[in-house]
Parts: C-alpha cells; structure tokens; sequence
C-alpha cells in the first residue's frame, strides 16, 4: 500500500494532525524540518497554517511539501518518543 494523507487538519505553532490512508491518525510537529529555501515561507505560522491535499500529501501555495511516507516516518517517531514511559526517582 502507497501511504497517502486522507485529511490534515492544523492544530497550532508547526503541529498539524494527519490521518494517513491505512487509517493512523497522528500529530506531526514540523518545527525542526522546515529547512531549506522551499521551506523558509512556513517558519511564518500564518504561511504554515494555509496548507491543502494536493498529489496524496500536504502542500503549500508555494510548492513546498513533504512526502507522506516521510510525514509517517516522523509522526511514527515523534509518537514512540511522546509514549515512552519515563523513569521515576525518589529523593534520599
């Protein structure tokens, strides 16, 4: 199965939450990847904000978009980082 984006909906600073077609729903944060000159425009929020479906996956009224099996890899990661248990400690 190819992954494309179903629906992308923009939640707030560079965070948008993708439901991909094998029906995984993620929230992506984009901060750290908008590098590059394509990608300079979306470090404005209202720019970044202002995105549709185009071709499977999200793009930006300047042509800027990322993969969708490149929006999975990270959503996949960010998410096992997110759901990691953290260690707890007790003061002596």
């Amino acid at each position: 199965m190819f992954l494309e984006i179903s629906k992308a909906k923009y939640i707030e600073d560079y965070k948008i939450e993708i439901q991909f077609n094998n029906g995984e729903i993620y929230l992506v944060d984009l901060a750290n990847e908008l590098n590059g000159t394509v990608f300079n425009p979306l470090k404005h929020k209202s720019f970044f904000r202002d995105f549709s479906i185009h071709y499977n996956t999200i793009e930006w009224k300047n042509g800027a978009d990322f993969a969708p099996e490149y929006l999975y890899k990270i959503a996949k990661f960010q998410n096992q980082i997110a759901s990691e248990p953290t260690e707890e400690y007790e003061l002596p």
